[in-house]
Parts: structure tokens; C-alpha cells; sequence
């Protein structure tokens, strides 16, 4: 009888998690909060020969390709709207970007066909004995499973239940930030278009797919807030007490809130858990090691489900040393990876008009561009094992 493996979220790292475990003979169920995939979101990118490499080895690459954004140029301006600084395509967009609803949709079609998906519904308990985990959701009957997989996302359920409240490991960066759609009524090209000031962006471009259709992106510095992550009257409220009195489009853009049916809103924070199992339990991606934005998580979050994968097909059952071997060979990355969320708020909105005004006199210059864009691709690669190769000697059938 093959390993029973629940996973929590269907973002991003569900999905891959899910792929690869049924590939390898697993017998996989996601569940997920949401009534359905989650469309829409940032466009979001890979970076590098391991990003690219797992991908590939997915069987994904090339269907991605062909939905590249081909990358998103940002401009940042004034309040007069006077050119600040301009980056081109390729620093925001990696080696491959794509919209992150069409992501999510890809993997979900490569995985539905060897998992069950349950949408609508939630883990409110986790039980753990000798031989399994009783998990018990807010609609569906407890069920019995070998191992269960926190893939949700920063805010993780499974991570909540299991190691402890959010606040032992997720800390606040210092600012939030927020996106939404609205119709394209200013007649945006494609990319972003954004007001900088000290602790404030507000930026609008065009969406790559409908140009009729536009994307906000805002991002602010501020002390943690304390709101209801399910009331978006309120997050809207909290926007525009950030941007008020601003000039340029935001008012327009502010006003657009009104009608934004998709409001994304969070604190940019980072997690930290020291052990990322515990048990039969485990966590991956956002869950164990993200950042809100900047940490290059989605690519991460791939890798991650690769290897876990990987890892617990090669165990033959024993999970604990897959859950070992995993973090052993991910955690020094993924925490490399993830520092690139500390600075995302700083670089995207200094705090003051001294930093705004170092930053656009640094990164217009090529070669400081050149300098991040290498040091991205260097530190989103990382030597890894080819499962499949070695497990092609022996049987594939999970344990």
C-alpha cells in the first residue's frame, strides 16, 4: 500500500509537491482553503540553472515559455512625474516570468491526475500517533494520514497546529504592501509605472495578457498593523490612509479600490523555524523559510518540493530521514534565497529622500544592474541530486 500524504495549499508548492509525489507512487490528497485555484496575483519569476533545471525536469519548461511575460520594465517617478530611475525587463523578470495565476493553473493540471483536490475546506486539527496523523477539516469527515505537508503559505495552518503559534516565527520587516486589479482607463503600457517617495511606492502598468486590464502594486513602510486578514473593507481602508494626499495617479488608483474584487494585502515579513519537521509532519516553502515578496519563494518553493519529493521516494518509507535529508540539503539555500525579502522594502521605498536619491544614482548605472541580476542568479542555484535517475534503479512505488 503506497504512503498517504496530505498536503495543505494549493498555491504554488502544493501543486509541485503534488506532482512529483504522484509520480513517484504516492498516494496524495491537497486541500485548500480557497473554493477554487486563486487566479491573478504578481507575475512571478525563476532565476538561474537550478530554477530552470528543476523545471525542466518537470516537464513544464517549455509549456512556461510560452506564457512569459517576458519580463515587467519599471519606471520610477516624481510627483511631477519626472523619470527617477528606469529598470529594464530581465532585473525584474529573471530568466523566465509568468503571471502567477497561470503558474498555479499549470501545475495543477500536471498533478490533478495522480492527487485528489478537496477545495473549500481546512485543517482544524492535526493528531499524531506511532502509526499516522487523524486529521480532522472544518466540513469534511476526519481522515487517517501516513504524513501530512504544510504548504500554506506564511500565514501556514499546519505550521500554527503543529510547531506553535505564527508569532514564534514570523517577523515583521517594516513595511506592507498591496495589489489589485483595475481596467486600464489611463492607457498604460506594459510594466510599472510607480510614484516613489520616502517609505511610499505606488505604482500601475498594464496587464501583458489584456491591455484593457491594469495591475496596481503599493508598498509602505509602517509598524506591524493589526487587521482582519479576511476583511478587505479594512485593508482598502488602510491603503488609503497610507497614500493619502499624494499626488500624480493616486488618487485615481486609490479610487479604483472601490471596485477591486482581488485586494492583496500583507505585511512584508519573513519566517524563521528552526526544525522544519516535526514528526510526521512537515513544512515547505513560504511555510518553513519565505518572505512576502523579494525572497524569490516561488522558485524556492519548486526546489523545495522536489527534493522533499525526491527525498521521501529515496526513504522507502522512512520518513524521517527523508524529512532530514530535505532540510539538510535545502535550509543553507532557501535562507539564502531568502534575505532578498529583508531588502525588498528599502529598495523598493527608501525611508528617506537621502536613500531614495543613493538608490536611483546607484542602479543607474549598468554595472550596479549587472552586479544584482549575478548575484541573483548565483544565489537561487544550488547543486541537487537527479531522483529519477537513481530511483530508475530500484523500485518506484512509494513504500
Amino acid at each position: 500500500m503506497s504512503t498517504k500524504v496530505l498536503i495543505s495549499g494549493a498555491s504554488i508548492a502544493g501543486p509541485a509537491l503534488a506532482h512529483w509525489l504522484g509520480r513517484y507512487g504516492f498516494d496524495v490528497t491537497v486541500v485548500e482553503l480557497a473554493p477554487a485555484l486563486r487566479d491573478g496575483g504578481q507575475d512571478v519569476d525563476f532565476r538561474g540553472r537550478t530554477h530552470l533545471a528543476v523545471l525542466e525536469r518537470m516537464g513544464v519548461l517549455e509549456e512556461l515559455r510560452t506564457l512569459g511575460t517576458g519580463g515587467s520594465p519599471m519606471t520610477f517617478v516624481d510627483p511631477d512625474g519626472r523619470q527617477l530611475l528606469h529598470l529594464p525587463a530581465e532585473f525584474a523578470g529573471g530568466d523566465l516570468e509568468v503571471p502567477r495565476g497561470e503558474l498555479a493553473q499549470l501545475l495543477h493540471r500536471h498533478s490533478s491526475a495522480r492527487a485528489e483536490y478537496v477545495f473549500g475546506d481546512s485543517i482544524t486539527a492535526l493528531e499524531e500517533s506511532p502509526d499516522g496523523v487523524r486529521v480532522a477539516f472544518r466540513h469534511g469527515a476526519p481522515r487517517e494520514f501516513d504524513l501530512v505537508i504544510g504548504a500554506d503559505g506564511l500565514h501556514s495552518t499546519v505550521r500554527r497546529l503543529a510547531f506553535g503559534p505564527e508569532q514564534r516565527y514570523v517577523r515583521h520587516l517594516g513595511y506592507h504592501a498591496a495589489t489589485w486589479q483595475l481596467p486600464n482607463d489611463l492607457g498604460l503600457p506594459v510594466g510599472g509605472i510607480g510614484l516613489n517617495v520616502p517609505g511610499r511606492l505606488m505604482s500601475v502598468g498594464a496587464d501583458h495578457r489584456d491591455p484593457s486590464r491594469a495591475g496596481a502594486f503599493c508598498l509602505f513602510a509602517s509598524p506591524e498593523l493589526h487587521y482582519d486578514r479576511h476583511d478587505p473593507a479594512r485593508q482598502k481602508e488602510l491603503v488609503r490612509a497610507a497614500f493619502a494626499g499624494l499626488g500624480w495617479r493616486v488618487p485615481q488608483l486609490l479610487e479604483s479600490l472601490d471596485a477591486a474584487p482581488d485586494l492583496y494585502f500583507d505585511s512584508i515579513s519573513r519566517a524563521d523555524v528552526p526544525a522544519w519537521s516535526t514528526g510526521r509532519i512537515a513544512l515547505i516553502g513560504d511555510a518553513a523559510c519565505g518572505a512576502t515578496i523579494g525572497g524569490m519563494g516561488t522558485g524556492t518553493a519548486v526546489v523545495a518540493a522536489y527534493v522533499l519529493a525526491g527525498e521521501l521516494a529515496r526513504a522507502r518509507g522512512d520518513h524521517r530521514a527523508a524529512f532530514t535529508r530535505y532540510e539538510q540539503l535545502l535550509r543553507g539555500y532557501a535562507q539564502g534565497c531568502q534575505k532578498g525579502g529583508d531588502r525588498t522594502g528599502p529598495f523598493l521605498a527608501p525611508r528617506t529622500a537621502t536613500g531614495l536619491r543613493f538608490r536611483n544614482a546607484l542602479l543607474n548605472r549598468r554595472w550596479a544592474l549587472e552586479k544584482m541580476l549575478e548575484l541573483g542568479k548565483r544565489v537561487s542555484s544550488v547543486e541537487l541530486p537527479d531522483y529519477e535517475r537513481e530511483l530508475s534503479r530500484g523500485p518506484r512505488v512509494a513504500a
